[in-house]
């Protein structure tokens, strides 16, 4: 038993944190990006979802280099398109379309659950493009899921993830060239991803106010697609707040978003457990409360 207000230990949920089964819907509405007449020789520019915005599309210089892209992207496999994407990119080393495969291998990885290979890969997008906003928020999630009390770059880590996660935001602002329900979609799931890992890196630090703002506002932007891992470390932040009735009340919303995942549901139902028992011996009078 723990005195009434003690903070509770913190569990975190291994690469799946704020946002990494998110990242999979945005699969289909970033890569729409690239329609087949963007690769021809003469691609144009062409109005965004936003008035007045212009969004000048990659082209291939050539028929052989888009033919070798196309081969490329086609590949499944995180490994296969990690090395179609270095052998095109050594083959044409100042293609505009660089980015793309190795985008693609980047969310091949996050599919297959390698978050080492997967930040790598989008380090080598924001090599190309420093403002791709799911690069950079993949890599804040990334490293805010692996960041841990002894480790030995964790101010460069937190440093990474703040800068990261807030280019991610401002980028997202920027529009996304399809429809503007896709526009929608893309920008608030990018955004709230990113405020995840913030929030999540503030929990970590021992910021549980920032952690708290930053995680209600990823709950707030992710009413499209809601992400119960938010929800569960918004839980954590006001239980360590002593918000309590707050805590059972976000937890809930995890636990409701949790039956298809046993790693939430289980996280979820322990916070769910002490939360409600707290809740019962405030009614009780009791100054103790379940570890």
């Amino acid at each position: 038993m723990e005195v009434a207000g003690t903070q509770p230990t913190a569990r975190f949920p291994r690469w799946k944190l704020a946002g990494g089964k998110i990242a999979l819907s945005l699969v289909g509405v970033c890569f729409s990006v690239l329609p087949a007449d963007a690769l021809n020789g003469s691609a144009s520019p062409q109005s965004g979802p936003q008035s007045g915005s212009v969004v000048r599309r990659p082209r291939a210089h050539s028929e052989q280099e888009r033919s070798d892209f196309n081969a490329a992207y086609a590949l499944a496999g995180a490994s296969k398109e990690e090395a179609a994407a270095i052998d095109f990119s050594n083959k044409y080393p100042t293609s505009e379309l660089r980015r793309y495969l190795y985008s693609s291998a980047m969310l091949q990885y996050q599919r297959e659950n390698n978050p080492a290979k997967m930040q790598e890969m989008a380090e080598r997008v924001l090599a190309l493009d420093t403002d791709n906003p799911l690069a950079l928020v993949l890599t804040a999630t990334a490293l805010a899921d692996s960041l841990g009390d002894h480790d030995r770059e964790r101010d460069k880590k937190v440093s990474t993830i703040k800068h990261n996660a807030s280019r991610a935001i401002q980028a997202a602002e920027a529009g996304y060239p399809g429809t503007a329900g896709e526009a929608a979609v893309y920008k608030t799931t990018l955004q709230s991803m990113a405020y995840s890992a913030l929030g999540i890196m503030k929990l970590k630090t021992g910021d549980d106010a920032g952690a708290e703002k930053d995680l209600k506002m990823a709950t707030d932007l992710a009413k499209i697609r809601p992400d119960g891992y938010a929800w569960y470390h918004l839980a954590l932040a006001q239980d360590h707040r002593k918000k309590y009735a707050a805590a059972l009340s976000s937890v809930e919303q995890a636990l409701q978003l949790a039956s298809s995942d046993p790693e939430l549901q289980k996280l979820a139902e322990v916070e769910h457990e002490r939360l409600a028992g707290l809740a019962r011996n405030s009614r009780n009078g009791s100054s103790t409360e379940p570890q």
